[in-house]
């Protein structure tokens, strides 16, 4: 992409009206001292004495992040929250970013708020070290009376958006946001507006999703075929313009250190390759970022390569941002986009 065509893209993104529909999560991290490491009178067990702790939206609220770090001119946020502690922080800290909607953000004493704890060990001068996660999920199917509150925002909004984005993150099916009833009104959603672009990502399978925009990573894609082992690039290229021509809509596959696929309904395949390693990396959240990348870039009129393009050099931006989910401004893109 060129800087001309990067000026051209990215400065139709404050017009811009995008949501995020799905399952938000709190991202709380733990910063331990191991300097002031003790044992328990009481247990006898190590004690790590946490002296700062850090909460920040995850799940769809990393793509809310990075569409936050774009500047989008409004961002909607269609998902809920627990009535407990961590609903309180997650709506606060969606609250403080600039541009965000929560007009359509449940709060619910069905649910408890989805929450990754993550303790990081940090020591000056080194990488920070994450020991074993803590996680806060719902196991049992989301109430009907919470689905059609979500359909019904969903409805609301789709003649107002400038494009979609529909994050299933949990591990049980139909226990977060994205429901069977929810994924129902998705398909009539996007049949009806077949110019919006709907980037449609999913932690376990895409199978039984309506025709949307498909985004997934080459082991999603994999699970999605009963496939087991790598696939080549052939293959990927050769899936993906086939789920792009059955659904009508561009289909993406990243390959990480292999790049992204990029397929048109009309065949057209491109391969983007991967930016070089330049350090210590953390993957957590460039699944998102490419997501968030995506869609705004094709929302302001960028073709499917420039916005694979956009989305590979936000990748490897926010790689090389280390315990933390991290995010890439247009200001850091632009000075990419320069240097090379």
């Amino acid at each position: 992409m060129t800087p001309e065509r990067f000026q051209a893209v990215t400065s139709r993104y404050p017009s811009l009206r995008i949501a995020v529909v799905g399952d938000f999560c709190l991202d709380r991290y733990l910063e331990i001292d191991p300097a002031r490491a003790e044992t328990s009178i009481e247990t006898g067990l190590p004690v790590h004495n946490v002296v700062r702790v850090r909460a920040q939206p995850g799940g769809a609220g990393t793509i809310v992040n990075n569409l936050v770090a774009l500047g989008l001119g409004e961002i909607l946020a269609v998902g809920f929250s627990g009535d407990d502690g961590e609903g309180y922080e997650l709506r606060r800290e969606l609250a403080a970013r600039p541009r965000v909607t929560l007009d359509h953000f449940l709060t619910t004493t069905d649910r408890a708020t989805f929450t990754y704890t993550k303790p990081l060990v940090t020591t000056p001068g080194q990488v920070p070290v994450e020991l074993n996660r803590l996680d806060v999920k719902n196991w049992t199917p989301t109430p009907l009376t919470i689905e059609a509150k979500l359909i019904a925002s969903l409805r609301e909004i789709a003649p107002k958006l400038d494009a979609l984005i529909v994050l299933d993150q949990v591990d049980e099916a139909g226990t977060g946001a994205v429901t069977k009833g929810l994924l129902g009104a998705l398909g009539e959603l996007a049949a009806a507006n077949p110019e919006l672009p709907v980037i449609a990502d999913s932690r376990q399978s895409l199978r039984g999703w309506p025709p949307v925009s498909f985004k997934m990573n080459a082991a999603e894609l994999a699970s999605l075929l009963n496939r087991h082992g790598e696939l080549s690039l052939d293959d990927v290229a050769a899936t993906a313009a086939e789920f792009a021509s059955r659904n009508g809509r561009p289909v993406f596959v990243t390959l990480s250190e292999r790049g992204m696929i990029a397929a048109a309904p009309d065949g057209t395949v491109d391969h983007v390759a991967a930016l070089p390693v330049r350090g210590p990396i953390d993957i957590v959240g460039a699944g998102d970022s490419v997501t968030a990348n995506l869609a705004a870039a094709l929302a302001a009129g960028a073709s499917l390569r420039e916005a694979a393009e956009l989305a590979a050099i936000a990748s490897s931006l926010v790689i090389h941002q280390l315990g933390t989910t991290g995010t890439a401004a247009v200001p850091e893109l632009a000075e990419f986009i320069v240097k090379n």
